[in-house]
């Protein structure tokens, strides 16, 4: 590469040409000069030319190559700064991670020692596989273990559990597993217990249960920390008569809601005082007690009415007899008269024929009319009567619903008419006395127990019950409208009336609220001893966690990391760490408000500097075509990728035997589960209702028997609803009913969008995640069994077949599927 070479300094440039009289002069004189013999002029010209011109074309060349070197390499020695500087002021980022940048401390030989103790104190069917070390060594500050059904993953946390307090000494203070139910945690505990022993580590079992805990029974002590309320009781454990720090062994299912009679008496007293203060209240309630009472019309063409309308002429004659049978039974039970309800014996006219009522309400202008108990006996008949009374009154009903024009009461029970005497009578600690549907739910319930259900259905997705019922919305005349705004006087009157109680009561999902997110405050006045225990967090059935208690995670994980170091000076235990396991796959409480969206999506829920995912896709429990069939009905199902499980250990050596399909023959599944038990397998029976329960009962009584006369270890037959048979298992297993969604929720709908649940862009984000539900129902039902599955479905028509059904995703042409439907 060639450089221009560069103009010379001025004193270098070589002499201008002299003028040309100046040039003249010296050339006479250079002439004169010669002939002196004083110069040669030739030379003197040469020498001039050649030796001038030379000499500085040499010079410059020298001077320039010396200067340019010496130059360069004075250069090397500038340092040159430029101002880089952004022209707006400069702004740290924002640390969002909820845990430090740590790593747990496992060497090459640690981990080979453990490895060594493990193989030589388990036996050999107890052995970690690859995916289980994997879970047991992680070594970052968040875990996500994906563990399909039967696939070891308590034994997996009992051995991470041993790892960090035996081989690297965290204080067991330091950690909580968390499980969900009482059943679980029993099991838990046990197999930690036994698990240590062997390690010959003396765990007292009260030390274990410390450990093991539930969600509720750790966020019990952070509320009771508080000024005022080291006395709090949980509303949910009222009437338990537990002494005061025992709530933890209590805990059941969190998602259980049915309420006893002291908590009943708190919500009624509630009730008392905010109909007395709050006219609108009170205004509401008369309003939802018009709707729930009158008997709901029916379509005149409707297949009940067609085969009814037939017989509205014989069913006039018997009337009035019919009328003094049922009032008879009433008055028998205690239930009638009713104070507020005027006995008459008016007539209504139903397609030209006259029946009779048995009252008028007073405050409502509307007939009154008594139903047949469901507590008398179904054979109980009049005196020459061809149908039972039951029969005879079900016809009556049909016709009042489809042809009567007036407002009408009917009363179904005694239990229902005593209530609404008492609320009548001006008892209004008795409580509304009246039942109420709201849409979507299966069934009418106690005004109060209907409140408790939605509000606890709101404040699980990390809603406040005012809030959202302010951002509701429903078309006029919709009778849901006066529910959700007479729920959002009540409840911050319950929440009032339950903190002036004393000791003060709250409720658990005020509990999680109060440390939650929105409260970050309120963490940061608990002593370290309170957090502590949730530095090392393990939770298992994580797919059935709720936005509420997200927040709660996500903000003590947050407090812990904000106090730094100090928390955890002189201890071992140091940091935080997070460890969820779970399957998506068997989420099954969304219709008490919980997702696996949390668990889907855990690098996004519980951002950290780094994770391990964990897959184990090996089943210890089930053989391969158990296994596929139920894999099969969740296909199509929001759910994580890459889930494959395979049948290992004794289960891989298991014969394969499909799952049967028939139609529902309660007869025909008890002679068969019969021949199961008398072969000395372990059976379970799964309903989907209690009244399932009751019918198969029937069938299967002698086994019944039998069984229940044994010791505990040794019975051999569960009867289980699908729901609570998690984490249970059986050589032979028999599901009795579909699985399907019955139903749309309205309501939940709008508050599934309001969580930000659902995909985007559903209108009926919650109705499209109970249909995914369930198909993983059927899936939970089907991964119990061992060698044998058999499962009995309705045969659906007409507009059942419209509805959205697990058993749908079966047909003959899959091996693993033997439907046996229509044989």
């Amino acid at each position: 590469m060639s450089l221009e070479q560069p103009p010379a300094p001025p004193d270098l440039t070589p002499p201008a040409q002299l003028p040309w009289l100046r040039r003249l002069a010296a050339r006479l004189l250079g002439r004169g000069l010669s002939r002196l013999q004083a110069q040669h002029r030739d030379s003197w010209f040469l020498g001039h030319a050649t030796g001038q011109r030379s000499g500085h074309a040499d010079g410059l060349r020298d001077g320039y190559e010396r200067g340019r070197a010496e130059g360069y390499e004075a250069g090397r020695q500038v340092l040159v700064i430029r101002d880089s500087r952004p022209d707006s002021a400069a702004v740290p980022g924002q640390d969002d991670k909820l845990f430090d940048d740590w790593r747990l401390p496992l060497t090459a030989e640690l981990k080979k020692r453990f490895k060594a103790d493990v193989a030589q104190r388990l036996p050999a069917d107890a052995q970690p596989s690859a995916a289980q070390w994997k879970l047991i060594f992680s070594d970052t500050p968040s875990t996500c273990v994906v563990a399909g059904a039967g696939a070891g993953k308590s034994t997996s946390l009992v051995l991470r559990i041993l790892l960090l307090r035996h081989y690297l000494g965290f204080e067991l203070d330091a950690m909580t597993v968390v499980t969900f139910t009482r059943e679980s945690r029993k099991d838990f505990i046990k197999r930690l217990v036994q698990v240590f022993a062997i390690w010959q580590i003396d765990l007292p079992p009260a030390r274990a249960r410390d450990l093991v805990r539930t969600f509720h029974s750790r966020i019990l002590p952070l509320v009771r920390s508080l000024p005022g309320f080291s006395q709090l009781r949980a509303f949910e454990t009222l009437g338990n008569d537990l002494p005061a720090g025992s709530e933890a062994e209590s805990e059941g299912n969190p998602f259980d809601l049915r309420l006893n009679d002291a908590q009943r008496q708190q919500l009624n007293l509630c009730y008392r005082d905010l109909l007395r203060d709050s006219p609108r209240f009170a205004e509401l309630v008369a309003t939802m007690r018009r709707e729930a009472l009158q008997l709901k019309p029916l379509d005149p063409d409707h297949p009940d009415v067609q085969k009814r309308v037939q017989v509205t002429q014989l069913a006039a004659q018997r009337d009035e007899e019919l009328c003094d049978v049922i009032e008879d039974l009433w008055f028998a039970a205690g239930a009638w008269p009713i104070k507020g309800i005027e006995p008459c014996r008016e007539t209504v006219q139903i397609r030209g024929q006259r029946f009779h009522v048995h009252g008028r309400l007073e405050g409502l202008d509307a007939w009154v009319v008594l139903g047949f108990d469901p507590s008398e006996s179904a054979q109980y008949q009049r005196a020459n009567a061809k149908l039972s009374v039951r029969a005879e009154w079900a016809v009556k009903r049909t016709l009042f619903q489809a042809f009567c024009d007036k407002p009408l009461i009917w009363l179904d029970n005694y239990t229902s008419a005593k209530r609404l005497a008492a609320s009548l009578a001006g008892d209004a600690v008795a409580g509304p006395g009246f039942e109420f549907k709201v849409k979507g739910e299966l069934a009418p319930a106690p005004l109060l127990d209907a409140f408790v259900g939605a509000a606890s259905f709101i404040e699980n997705l990390g809603l406040e019950v005012g809030s959202a019922v302010a951002r509701m919305s429903f078309a006029p005349g919709d009778s849901d409208a006066p529910f959700f705004e007479a729920l959002a006087l009540y409840w911050k009157a319950l929440e009032t009336h339950l903190l002036g109680q004393s000791p003060p009561v709250m409720t658990y999902n005020r509990m999680f609220a109060l440390f939650g997110e929105n409260n970050p405050e309120n963490l940061q006045l608990l002593p370290d001893r309170l957090l502590r225990p949730l530095a090392h967090l393990m939770i298992d059935e994580f797919q059935d966690v709720s936005p509420q208690i997200v927040s709660w995670l996500r903000a003590t994980l947050g407090e812990i990391r904000r106090r730094g170091p100090g928390m955890h000076t002189g201890r071992n235990a140091g940091h935080s760490s997070l460890m969820c396991v779970g399957d998506d796959w068997q989420s099954i409480y969304g219709w008490r408000g919980s997702s696996p969206k949390y668990f889907m999506e855990f690098g996004k829920t519980f951002p950290s500097p780094a994770n391990t995912r964990v897959m184990l896709v090996e089943n210890y429990r089930s053989q391969q075509h158990i296994i596929d069939a139920a894999e099969h009905l969740v296909r199509g199902t929001t759910a994580i990728n890459g889930k494959k499980a395979r049948a290992c250990g004794g289960a891989a050596a298991l014969p394969l035997s499909p799952v049967k399909v028939f139609e529902r023959d309660e007869a025909a599944l008890g002679q068969t589960l019969i021949e199961h038990y008398l072969r000395g397998e372990t059976v379970m029976m799964l309903f989907r209702k209690s009244s399932d329960k009751l019918l198969i009962s029937n069938h299967i009584e002698t086994v019944v028997r039998v069984d229940s006369s044994l010791p505990p270890e040794q019975r051999r037959l569960r009867q289980l609803t699908y729901h609570s048979a998690k984490g249970l298992q059986a050589d032979a297993v028999f599901m009795l009913g579909d699985c399907q969604y019955l139903t749309s929720s309205p309501y939940k709908n709008q508050v599934y969008r309001m969580a930000g649940l659902g995909r985007t862009g559903d209108a009926q984000p919650f109705d499209s995640a109970q249909k995914d539900e369930a198909q993983r129902l059927a899936y939970v039902g089907l991964t119990r069994a061992i060698r044998h599955c058999y499962w009995h479905v309705e045969a659906v028509s007409g507009d059942a077949a419209s509805l959205h059904r697990a058993s749908s995703q079966v047909h003959g042409r899959q091996a693993f599927f033997e439907d046996l439907r229509g044989q």
